[in-house]
């Protein structure tokens, strides 16, 4: 658990949103994540209390909910996650949408595929928000060019031997009756180690490369499973992915793909290795098992559930999967 601040809300978190909005400065927001998730926890102390504007919240994630409730309640901001955001743009009902601001997307990467296809569907700008509960957000519309420059309203971020952290009203007073979490996360000043790397590139923008939190180690050997999966989303028969790890006793893990198939398409592990070392992916890299799934499960902050991903990697790899050696 994080204890934040009033201020880390009603500071930090405010300024955040103010950004987000614009020039809405009492908006009205379609909040389809969890109340109570680090990303929707802006809902009520922000969107109501701060900056006067109208909160639209349903109990569960469904893509004709949502779009009905675009269409009924006319809101000018959506949050949601990218798993929703790829069904919200391939999902083929068509209501009046012309209510919107913007798209708002965060807790995970947002897939080049879906971004254009939300552009494409919405005809609104789509903000990407790079955050965390370790106090950093920094968000932008041309996710092409990185995660944004960072808001000193909001936060300052710095890049310290290669990894992101973060100072700022957003930073949280302490992990709850962790003193160990205090201890390995936060530095000297008030800095908030986030255990993700990245840089800034000669505009000041800050690039992501990697989260340190999610890697397979295999054989010594260090991969990112987001690095493979925006590759493997290029695909064109893969409709949606996710990577993790497998455990193996020779090794120690192996990288398993499980994706959803488009409809009419198919995709085997020959097929999928030759797309990705035509892509450039380092041969170390590429997956050693594919798993094709009808979903991805979503778990209760509408994020795909590697957790319930990897178990099902266990239970059905080698058996039932196909498999390559990369050496």
């Amino acid at each position: 658990m994080v204890a934040y601040s009033h201020n880390a809300f009603a500071g930090g978190r405010a300024n955040y949103l103010r950004a987000v909005h614009g020039n809405h400065p009492a908006p009205r927001d379609l909040v389809l994540v969890s109340l109570t998730s680090s990303f929707g926890s802006f809902g009520v102390p922000i969107t109501l209390c701060c900056l006067g504007g109208t909160l639209i919240v349903t109990r569960r994630f469904a893509p004709d909910t949502a779009l009905r409730l675009i269409a009924e309640h006319r809101p000018t901001h959506v949050f949601a996650v990218p798993t929703m955001w790829h069904r919200l743009a391939e999902h083929p009902d068509t209501p009046d949408t012309s209510s919107l601001a913007a798209l708002v997307s965060s807790g995970d990467v947002l897939p080049p595929r879906t971004l254009a296809a939300c552009r494409a569907r919405f005809g609104v700008d789509v903000i990407t928000v790079y955050g965390s509960s370790d106090g950093v957000n920094c968000h932008t519309t041309t996710p092409e060019n990185g995660a944004g420059v960072p808001d000193p309203a909001v936060c300052d971020i710095r890049v310290a031997d290669g990894e992101i952290c973060a100072r700022g009203p957003m930073t949280p007073l302490c992990y709850v009756g962790a003193p160990e979490h205090d201890a390995r996360h936060r530095l000297d000043g008030g800095w908030v180690r986030t255990g993700d790397r990245g840089h800034f590139d000669g505009e000041g923008r800050l690039h992501v490369t990697g989260r340190a939190k999610r890697v397979v180690i295999r054989g010594g050997y260090t991969i990112s499973p987001a690095e493979v999966e925006l590759a493997i989303g290029g695909h064109p028969s893969v409709d949606a992915v996710a990577c993790v790890p497998v455990p193996d006793a020779e090794l120690g893990e192996r990288l398993c793909a499980i994706v959803t198939i488009r409809d009419g398409q198919n995709l085997d592990l020959p097929d999928l290795t030759a797309f990705l070392s035509a892509q450039g992916l380092a041969r170390p890299k590429l997956p050693e098992f594919l798993l094709t799934v009808p979903d991805l499960p979503i778990g209760r902050t509408g994020k795909v559930c590697h957790r319930t991903l990897a178990k099902v990697a266990a239970d059905r790899v080698p058996t039932s999967a196909t498999t390559a050696s990369h050496g």
